[in-house]
């Protein structure tokens, strides 16, 4: 019997939290037919639009049961009676596992379904998210979390990492992997994995430190102590650690080896440069302090991210 997959739409969804996670879904069919029978729901049926204005047809919400619900976000708010009558009925439906995509996790947060569990959502939302609901452990860092039954995602596109884990826990990694590839996502990353260095990139919330953070950048390689970091600031390494850690989400050292795991990264996946000289290059010292950094960092080792890009490439031109 195909697994009932629900995804619930708003006035105001993004697009492409509700079309990633529905051509996973679809394309897994097609590989495996009978897997999964989705359907395009929302609060009195209809055409929906999105936050960009693109509409997508949905039926409307109805009692179930389903195997899995997944609730789309984008511009949540747009329609409180569409939201409300979401909520209630998130409380009395019956779903063997339920999902948000993005800003999705804060509906699942005011039905109360993330009461004392751990979950995510977009990196820009945590503060926002934390202080509205204190009862949940939010882990802004992951790309998705799972808590029991509840799963909830980061961005726009972790919807794809999140159906992807969806379907390798129904389906297997064979059939997820191949998914993957039809997608051209070459890696299912593992839901440890860091949302990256969406606020290093922007130099804090604020864009106060993009000019030493492009410094560090250029020298990777070399120390990077708290105090000359604060040096080339022109500030004391105390209000420097101070400053950056709330202004970035992460200390100076937290900093620097995201940059660096994101260099080694790009090396490891793009070039068949040996490990022991890309961790030198990349700042580490040498591949054991590099492999423990990537564990931290995409909950796998250098060599697994290596052969996954190897087996797509392989996978891609048999598919081809």
């Amino acid at each position: 019997m195909p697994r009932s997959v629900a995804l619930v739409l708003h006035p105001g969804f993004q697009l492409l939290d509700a079309a990633g996670p529905t051509a996973a879904f679809e394309i897994a069919e097609k590989f495996r037919a009978g897997s999964y029978d989705l359907t395009i729901m929302a609060p009195g049926g209809g055409e929906i639009e999105s936050s960009y204005g693109l509409k997508l047809s949905a039926t409307p919400l109805t009692e179930g049961p389903f195997d899995t619900v997944m609730v789309s976000g984008g511009e949540i708010t747009r329609s409180m009676d569409a939201l409300r009558e979401i909520l209630t009925w998130l409380r009395r439906i019956s779903a063997r596992r339920i999902a948000s995509v993005c800003s999705g996790a804060f509906i699942l947060a005011e039905a109360g379904l993330l009461d004392g569990r751990k979950a995510t959502t977009h990196w820009a939302s945590s503060h926002d998210f934390c202080s509205r609901y204190p009862k949940i452990d939010l882990d802004a860092d992951r790309i998705f979390v799972r808590d029991g039954h509840i799963w909830t995602s980061a961005g726009i596109s972790t919807g794809i990492d999140l159906a992807l884990a969806l379907i390798e826990e129904d389906l297997g990694s064979e059939i997820a992997r191949r998914v993957a590839q039809q997608l051209v996502v070459y890696q299912r990353r593992p839901g440890g994995q860091s949302q990256f260095s969406a606020l290093v990139e922007l130099g804090g919330r604020s864009g106060r430190f993009a000019e030493i953070i492009l410094w560090m950048r250029e020298r990777l390689a070399e120390q990077l102590t708290v105090e000359r970091l604060a040096d080339q600031a022109a500030m004391s390494p105390r209000n420097f650690a101070r400053v950056f850690s709330a202004e970035v989400g992460m200390t100076p050292a937290k900093a620097v080896e995201r940059l660096r795991l994101e260099m080694a990264r790009a090396a490891v996946e793009t070039s068949h440069a040996p490990l022991e000289q890309i961790a030198v290059t990349a700042g580490f010292g040498d591949a054991a302090h590099m492999r423990r950094a990537f564990m931290r960092g995409f909950g796998q080792p250098p060599q697994a991210l290596r052969r996954a890009r190897a087996s797509f490439e392989r996978g891609g031109r048999q598919d081809g």
